[in-house]
């Protein structure tokens, strides 16, 4: 709008006070004072962020591992940032279908998805038509990590990772891990172990963790990379017998149990986490506002001690260090799984 008024519009005059006082007032200053007062400024244009409800979609179903861990952040988040944040279940294709429906939402961080090792790091490799691609993405921050825990039946001779690789060296091909599933990160830590230790032994993949654990409790299968909260109960229990973590130091709930480079393996740092994604086109600055509250809510006592119950590592680093965190997961996992020739298509 031009505020510029006619100089016609804008004739001096003098207004009388008193007698013996006046003084000459522009009828254009006022006229343009009250002009100024109705233009929107720069802060009515653009309202804070965020002004609506924000979403966060699991990519697997209610109640499961990610899922928890989730509504728990959402829950903090929401008071964080004053505004509704909907959690939204879309399970199924390893990950695939709740991450692609981030990409088809407007890049504006009112959608987000949570991803994992598998959907985020594992997958990029293992399928040779993949709908999605790094590059895709904004890693925000992480949520929660776990590390895997290396155990074999309480009954079984070996006592110690050494004394498994003579066991898998002395007759190879006998012996057998269990896993998960083809492609998940209980699958591939044992491959990364075989390639480290160069030992054959077998895989037998089940439909979930819990029948993976059972066989091992059941001497169907000979070790697993277990879940560290799958495991931890029945290591508790004297089920199972824990040989090593894959975490960088050992663990307060396994104090006793070296990590697998104590152990004897070097270059064994295995991690399976959790993290938040935005699209690539959020703008920069509410990816800014985004990361600060994730990590805000991250570091809530509540949170904090909820996720150490379940086992893992409470996340909010910055966004820097998760994003290297995520491209060193897709290198190391990119290795494995070509080395290993793993296809999930």
């Amino acid at each position: 709008m031009n505020t510029k008024l006619p100089q016609s519009l804008c004739p001096s005059f003098s207004l009388s006070l008193s007698p013996s006082l006046s003084r000459p007032l522009s009828l254009c200053a006022s006229l343009l004072a009250v002009t100024a007062a109705t233009l929107p400024t720069a802060a009515h244009a653009a309202p804070a962020w965020p002004d609506k409800p924000i979403t966060i979609i699991v990519p697997g179903a209610p109640g499961g591992t990610t899922d928890i861990p989730t509504r728990l952040v959402a829950q903090k988040l929401s008071a964080i940032l004053g505004q509704p944040v909907v959690v939204d279940n879309k399970p199924g294709s390893g990950g695939i279908i709740g991450t692609q429906a981030l990409l088809r939402a407007a890049p504006d961080g009112y959608t987000l998805v949570v991803g994992n090792t598998g959907s985020h790091a594992i997958n990029y490799s293992a399928y040779k038509q993949l709908a999605y691609q790094p590059q895709d993405f904004m890693p925000l921050t992480d949520m929660i990590s776990f590390p895997n825990v290396l155990v074999v039946n309480a009954q079984a001779p070996v006592r110690s990772v050494a004394e498994l690789v003579a066991q898998l060296k002395q007759s190879p091909g006998k012996y057998s891990y269990a896993s998960a599933g083809i492609g998940q990160t209980t699958h591939l830590t044992a491959e990364l172990f075989r390639l480290r230790t160069a030992t054959e032994v077998l895989h037998v993949p089940y439909k979930g963790s819990t029948p993976a654990t059972t066989s091992v409790l059941a001497g169907e299968t000979t070790f697993m990379f277990d879940n560290l909260t799958q495991a931890l109960p029945h290591i508790r229990a004297g089920k199972l017998r824990a040989l090593a973590v894959t975490s960088a130091e050992r663990l307060p709930s396994l104090p006793d149990v070296p990590t697998m480079e104590q152990a004897g393996v070097k270059d064994f740092v295995v991690m399976g986490w959790l993290g938040v994604f935005a699209s690539a086109k959020t703008p920069p600055a509410v990816a800014a506002i985004l990361q600060d509250a994730l990590s805000r809510a991250m570091r809530d006592p509540d949170v904090v001690a909820k996720f150490r119950d379940m086992g893992g590592i409470p996340g909010g680093e910055p966004q820097p260090r998760f994003a290297a965190l995520v491209n060193g997961d897709i290198r190391r996992w990119g290795d494995t799984i070509r080395a290993s020739r793993v296809s999930l298509d």
